[in-house]
């Protein structure tokens, strides 16, 4: 099942799978048609309008390293960011499989990618827009201080 809104970013989208949510898109979706995906669109609408600092949903976090990478991601405050690199050292990976382990993320801003920067920039976003987008979300969150 999947449900739509639209946001600061564009219209998004999340899927949900048996009662986990899997992933999030940068296209239209419908109506949300099942409790978890109204719940889903509602944190996701509280946190755009910067009443929600931490959702609290059944995601789909995968296995392996991705996991790893994805729970870490996860454990990263509202408003603080870390680089690859940090991440690399926390898991005990090289900064490029970080890196390439943010791409792969299917559930970004739900799993905050956008709090991963690299070490001289932001790194890359999945968001129609890119880096820009990358740029709004940590700006929402009172980040952008680290930007400068």
């Amino acid at each position: 099942m999947q449900a739509g809104m639209h946001s600061p970013l564009g219209p998004i989208s999340v899927t949900e799978v048996d009662g986990v949510i899997t992933a999030l898109h940068w296209h239209e979706g419908p109506e949300a048609d099942s409790p978890l995906l109204v719940e889903a669109i509602g944190q996701l609408t509280a946190y755009f309008e910067r009443r929600l600092t931490r959702f609290d949903l059944p995601l789909e976090y995968g296995s392996g390293f991705a996991e790893q990478v994805r729970r870490a991601m996860a454990a990263i405050p509202y408003g603080e960011t870390r680089a690859y690199g940090d991440l690399a050292r926390e898991i005990g990976a090289p900064a490029q499989a970080i890196g390439q382990a943010c791409g792969a993320n299917p559930i970004p801003v739900l799993i905050p990618c956008h709090r991963i920067l690299a070490a001289k920039g932001l790194g890359g976003f999945s968001a129609k827009g890119g880096v820009e987008s990358k740029v709004f979300l940590l700006k929402l969150e009172g980040a952008a201080s680290l930007l400068i």
